[in-house]
């Protein structure tokens, strides 16, 4: 059982844009088997869907309430369907408040009638994976529903951390100039994760 009272293990991997993540998240299905069950991004989902993206103020807060509401259903119906798996998602229920308008946070989870420390007992580990955009090596390229620049990537990748790193399984993998060693950096971290909470021992 979860250490929070699931059937599954909630692991969630999260940066800024261009840290990595999604290639991770596949490499760590691959290199751990069946056991590990993904959680696609869901604003990527929306967005390559047709979902409307627009910068208006009402427009964005729409869009991550949009996003919010779609995660939590993901990831509660792919809970269901993976009952003692490790379920990695790809992005969590907090990134949202980093892309909340005018730089203000709590208006996220006030709007959601819910709180940063509700939305991390969601998650039994976090895996940051900084922005390549720290190095300042560009992230243009691979995920086709990102937009964002540079520097906009440092700056959510300043919002996301600062976020993220109070829940108490808080896991950094650093930029690095290889790429290799950045993803072998996190499927480390990852195992170690699991082999701490014997999710995927033989009698898990």
């Amino acid at each position: 059982m979860s250490v929070r009272g699931r059937n599954h293990f909630r692991i969630v991997l999260t940066g800024g844009p261009g840290g990595g993540k999604t290639t991770a998240a596949d490499l760590f299905r691959r290199e751990i088997g069946e056991k590990v069950v993904i959680v696609p991004e869901t604003a990527t989902m929306l967005f390559m869907g047709g979902f409307p993206r627009v910068n208006a103020t009402q427009g964005r807060t729409a869009t991550q309430r949009a996003i919010f509401h779609a995660q939590v259903a993901l990831e509660d119906v792919q809970g269901a369907l993976y009952p003692g798996r490790v379920l990695l998602c790809d992005r969590g229920t907090i990134d949202g408040a980093a892309f909340w308008p005018n730089d203000a946070p709590q208006g996220f989870f006030e709007s959601l009638d819910t709180s940063l420390e509700q939305q991390l007992e969601r998650y039994d580990a976090v895996i940051f994976f900084e922005s390549a955009a720290v190095g300042n090596i560009s992230i243009e390229g691979g995920n086709p529903a990102r937009t964002e620049s540079n520097e906009e990537a440092r700056e959510l990748d300043m919002r996301l951390r600062e976020l993220w790193s109070r829940h108490p399984s808080f896991h950094f993998v650093p930029h690095s100039a290889s790429f290799f060693a950045k993803l072998q950096n996190g499927l480390g971290q990852l195992q170690h994760i699991i082999d701490d909470a014997g999710w995927l021992h033989p009698d898990s």
